[in-house]
Parts: C-alpha cells; sequence; structure tokens
C-alpha cells in the first residue's frame, strides 16, 4: 500500500493558532504531513524564510506530532509536491473569499497534475477570524495577539514590531 503524503503549505508569517488546528488535523488524515514553509512573492513578510522555518519547526515539536516534518521551499506547489513524493494537498479554510482563492488554486493545481489531490479543511469555528496577515497589523498597531498566536511566537511578533517601530500614535 502506498503512503499517503501530504503537504500543508504556506508562509506562516507568523504562523497562528488557525494553522496549527489545520496541522493537527490534517496529520491525521495523512501517514506524513510535510508543513511547507514558502515565500509568496505578494507578500512583504515580517520575517525571512529562515525565521518562518525555524518559528515553524518550533511550533511543530511542541505538538508532539510524530508524523510531520517541516521543509522549505521555493518553488512551484505540484513540482515540490513530487519531489516529496506527495499525493495530496492540505488547504485550510476560513471564509467565503478563502474558499473562492483556494477553489481557483485547486483547479489550476488539478491542471498541473491531476494525481495531485486537494483536501479542505475548516477551520475551527473559533479560531476562524484569524489571519497572519491581521495578526501582524494588529500587532504593528499595538494590539494584543496573544489570543492569535502561542506565547512564543507572541513574543517574536512584539520584539519584531519593537524593532521595526509600531504604526499610530493612540
Amino acid at each position: 500500500m502506498t503512503q499517503r503524503i501530504g503537504i500543508y503549505p504556506g508562509t506562516f508569517d507568523p504562523i497562528t493558532l488557525g494553522h496549527a488546528d489545520i496541522i493537527r488535523r490534517g496529520s491525521k488524515l495523512v501517514d506524513k504531513l510535510i508543513i511547507g514553509v514558502t515565500t509568496n512573492p505578494s507578500k512583504n513578510p515580517m520575517f525571512s524564510n529562515e525565521e518562518r522555518f525555524a518559528m515553524v519547526e518550533r511550533e511543530i515539536a511542541g505538538m508532539g506530532l510524530d508524523n510531520v516534518e517541516v521543509v522549505g521551499f521555493n518553488a512551484l506547489l505540484v513540482k515540490f509536491a513530487h519531489k516529496m513524493g506527495a499525493n495530496v494537498l492540505i488547504r485550510g479554510l476560513r471564509a467565503v473569499a478563502d474558499f473562492e482563492y483556494e477553489y481557483q488554486m485547486a483547479g489550476m493545481n488539478q491542471q498541473l497534475d491531476d494525481d495531485i489531490e486537494t483536501v479542505f479543511l475548516m477551520a475551527d469555528v473559533s479560531l476562524q477570524p484569524i489571519a497572519s496577515r491581521l495578526v501582524k497589523e494588529i500587532a504593528l498597531f499595538g494590539g494584543n495577539i496573544a489570543p492569535f498566536v502561542s506565547k512564543e511566537v507572541c513574543e517574536e511578533v512584539v520584539a519584531r514590531v519593537d524593532e521595526k517601530g509600531r504604526l499610530g500614535d493612540y
């Protein structure tokens, strides 16, 4: 029997409790789950590739999941999936806007390689509003991000904001 290898790709800038939820649940669906840490050219990352990779590795280590591995990549997702021997892409959905984008991406990936299936996992209801982009924005304006990320990630984001400087004057 062929091993089911899944990939959960993302920029994880920073990794949130929503990401952690999808990782925990996704790891139950496959024999091996690869967290693919990548760079999205359309995003302006707060953390470098190396910092995000280390952050994700640390968070995964704390979850106690023995079938999850973190791999950095900078390639077309289906090519990365082939290299890793993966046959499943795991994607998290929070809202209708996510679905529209993810549906289009799944269709394009299927056109590129119809042997790779995309599986959508709905975010836990309590975690649906969480997005890395919003976490960074809240932190940049001095808001509390503790409910959205782990304690360690919160400390890293706050330290980075202190380094770069906060926005706003209130």
